[in-house]
């Protein structure tokens, strides 16, 4: 594995390599699907922005969460700690982590409050909601990459795999054979970001991509959480936190398919 490259004598986080990679894809993506549509580069600018902070925010919150028990301890010891070092401890290492749910909830919030309160200046959220969805699994893809040079994320001990040496980030991964959860989960993201693109070119289901995203990743997310081997996800009756998530928005996606389905009954009646 190779949690960091070294270019022109300078080493860098490989995830971090991957994951702008798949940002700057994505955003290519977007402006080709809605470049001729009335959309600015502007627009794409601002919405990268919002979708980043949202990202940012909520992926390290979902990592907080996953070690709630160590935070309720370190609180506990609070006196213990210097400012400083209760700081570096709570926000460098609790919470210096991120989880992908907790970005993509964070970020469509920040989408859901730019399409709110941006007036339509820069932020058209009618038109930029289809696009985004079609490219988070293409984002995702880049990302999972980055794991599994990075070491994260790693899958369960398998015949079937690949042994790494000298990984000191995460050295339980080091001289086992594990099965290459993420590269799985990356050709996973490839295949939904094709489906999705099919339809939005095909002009299926406008305005609620988003929704069979919702249908799609839950399922794919909460199979390979059991060929996961890392400990750190946190668990909740006997699954872990992203499954748990991924039963919430499957049902949310349910719901509100439902809901809108007799909504426009409703309206036809």
């Amino acid at each position: 594995m190779y949690p960091y490259i070294e270019i022109l004598g300078r080493s860098y986080p490989t995830y971090g390599i991957f994951a702008a990679i798949g940002l700057v894809l994505s955003g290519l993506v977007v402006y080709f699907l809605v470049k001729n549509k009335g959309i600015f580069f502007e627009d794409i600018a601002m919405t990268g922005l919002y979708l980043a902070i949202g990202l940012f925010i909520g992926s390290h919150i979902m990592y907080g969460i996953t070690n709630a028990d160590k935070i309720v301890v370190l609180f506990q010891h609070i006196s213990e700690y210097t400012f400083l070092d209760f700081i570096k401890t709570l926000f460098g290492v609790y919470m210096g982590g991120m989880v992908f749910y907790g970005g993509l909830i964070g970020g469509l919030v920040a989408l859901v409050l730019a399409d709110k309160f941006s007036k339509k200046k820069y932020f058209k959220g009618d038109i930029m909601f289809d696009p985004v969805a079609v490219v988070i699994p293409l984002f995702h893809t880049f990302g999972r990459i980055g794991c599994f040079f990075g070491g994260c994320c790693y899958g369960i001990e398998c015949k079937v795999g690949f042994t790494f040496h000298g990984n000191t980030l995460y050295p339980e991964v080091n001289d086992v054979n594990r099965l290459p959860v993420q590269l799985i989960e990356a050709a996973c993201n490839l295949i939904l970001f094709l489906i999705l693109l099919a339809l939005y070119k095909k002009q299926k289901f406008p305005k609620r991509l988003l929704i069979v995203y919702f249908f799609m990743y839950p399922v794919v997310r909460f199979t390979l959480e059991f060929f996961r081997g890392d400990e750190i996800r946190g668990f909740l009756f006997g699954l872990s936190t992203s499954q748990i998530i991924s039963i919430l928005l499957f049902t949310f996606a349910l719901v509100f398919t439902i809901t809108d389905k007799l909504k426009k009954n409703k309206q036809v009646q």
